[in-house]
């Protein structure tokens, strides 16, 4: 359990940050950006959960959510401090249970004819910006692995990740009754 007695340290007025092993690195740096963006993606998530969800579809955005902070651990922790530090970790059973939710939900959506606009009501909205958000933290966990290692299967969640929540927006579209908006290719 964590434990929290202040919220502001002044340790970071200069520019830098602690790593969940203790080393101090820039706010700007790309393991920051990273883990920075993945806690940016459970803001926006739970505003889509705010924002009149199908309930049907909470239970499991409550788990993306609380994966999000395994995200969050598994990026603030450089790969050779988790060999002494017992810390959450994103595993293979964690993605195959976003493909298993995200076939669940493609069951009960018509086949895709063209591509859709983001929109449908407010919480199928929220959840496109979600998907965009999830995007460019998979972009930015990816630049840092170019650069340092980081936990394996990561990436393959976030990846795994901006399909479910692709797919959950047309779910939401679908269940408030709104539907998808199609793209109209002919022009405008």
């Amino acid at each position: 359990m964590v434990r929290i007695n202040r919220v502001y340290t002044r340790a970071g007025d200069t520019g830098t940050t602690a790593l969940g092993g203790g080393q101090r690195i820039a706010k700007d740096s790309l393991r920051i950006e990273a883990y920075g963006t993945v806690d940016e993606l459970n803001s926006v998530i739970g505003v889509a959960v705010a924002s009149d969800m199908d309930e049907a579809m909470k239970p499991q955005f409550f788990v993306i959510q609380q994966v999000l902070f395994n995200v969050g651990s598994d990026l603030c922790i450089l790969e050779e401090d988790k060999k002494r530090l017992a810390v959450p970790r994103i595993e293979p059973r964690h993605v195959k249970q976003l493909e298993d939710w995200i076939d669940a939900w493609n069951e009960e959506l018509e086949p895709l004819k063209s591509f859709i606009l983001p929109g449908g009501d407010l919480a199928a909205a929220q959840l496109h910006v979600a998907r965009t958000v999830c995007r460019r933290a998979e972009r930015a966990t990816i630049a840092l692995s170019r650069a340092e290692p980081v936990g394996e299967q990561v990436i393959p969640y976030l990846n795994r990740l901006s399909d479910l929540l692709f797919v959950a927006a047309r779910y939401q579209a679908k269940l408030s009754g709104v539907g998808d908006i199609l793209w109209d290719s002919r022009g405008y």
